[in-house]
């Protein structure tokens, strides 16, 4: 009988490469609480942006693949390690994904404009100095400069040029990454959102948000608005209930 997601004994590692954690955890039970609306979903074409591990990836395919075939895996990551280590975990679970080696989705873009149904992203999230934003090695995993927001704010955009007009986008989020305003950054973009997942550690207080394309908020986002609108002032007293926790991310590559 098949795994319905990644078995840790099988995800490869290397110590420059971002191991399974809560986060990974957190992204993947999301995925797990949508599957029945990811099956129905139908997607053609799935990405991850940092791919780390292999773990959500893998687990993503393993949901997908006895329901829903055919579909085609793409995944990238900065760090040449993380790719060698998501080949290794996918090959043991029996599962395929395309691998490139590249900073978000540089130089896909027009090859995946428009065609891409499900995204998934564990981004670098945690506050750090900018400088440690993007560098070599395991850093790049969890290094999200200035309220862990600067790759965070670099991938929204390119969602909104990647994602089919029926795609979804899955992210994980901190609470000091200011959801609630990420939000309303997509909404003015005409998606629609929910928290998927809502999770506290000791360390972090994590958030898997899901995006897609609503014509209601897609009409909304024409007009202009000089007060807020209900949906935003819901999306702000969802997200205020939680405080900025302590956070901490050990370990290398996004996954």
């Amino acid at each position: 009988m098949y795994s319905r997601i990644a078995q840790i004994r099988l995800v490869s590692s290397h110590h420059e490469v971002y191991e399974p954690c809560d986060d990974s955890f957190a992204l993947v039970d999301a995925l797990l609480a949508d599957q029945t609306n990811l099956l129905e979903h139908n997607p053609r074409l799935c990405v991850e942006v940092g791919c780390g591990s292999g773990y959500v990836i893998t687990s993503l395919a393993l949901m997908l693949r006895q329901r829903v075939p055919g579909v085609y895996y793409i995944a990238t990551d900065l760090n040449p390690h993380a790719i060698s280590v998501t080949h290794e975990t996918l090959e043991a679970h029996g599962v395929h994904a395309e691998l490139i080696h590249t900073d978000i989705v540089s130089g896909l873009e027009k090859r995946l404009a428009g065609m891409v149904d499900v995204m998934v992203v564990n981004p670098p999230y945690v506050p750090t100095p900018d400088d440690e934003v993007g560098c070599d090695g395991i850093t790049s995993a969890w290094a999200g400069g200035e309220n862990g927001r600067r790759v965070i704010d670099r991938i929204l955009p390119i969602a909104d040029v990647l994602l089919s007009d029926r795609g979804w986008l899955y992210m994980v989020t901190l609470a000091a990454n200011d959801p609630s305003q990420i939000c309303r950054l997509m909404r003015k973009k005409g998606y629609a959102s929910r928290i998927v997942v809502q999770r506290s550690t000791e360390e972090e207080s994590l958030l898997v948000i899901k995006f897609w394309r609503d014509p209601d908020t897609q009409l909304d986002a024409k007009k202009t608005i000089t007060n807020k609108t209900i949906p935003e002032r819901v999306v702000e007293s969802l997200f205020s209930q939680f405080c900025q926790l302590p956070f901490s991310r050990n370990g290398g590559s996004n996954s």
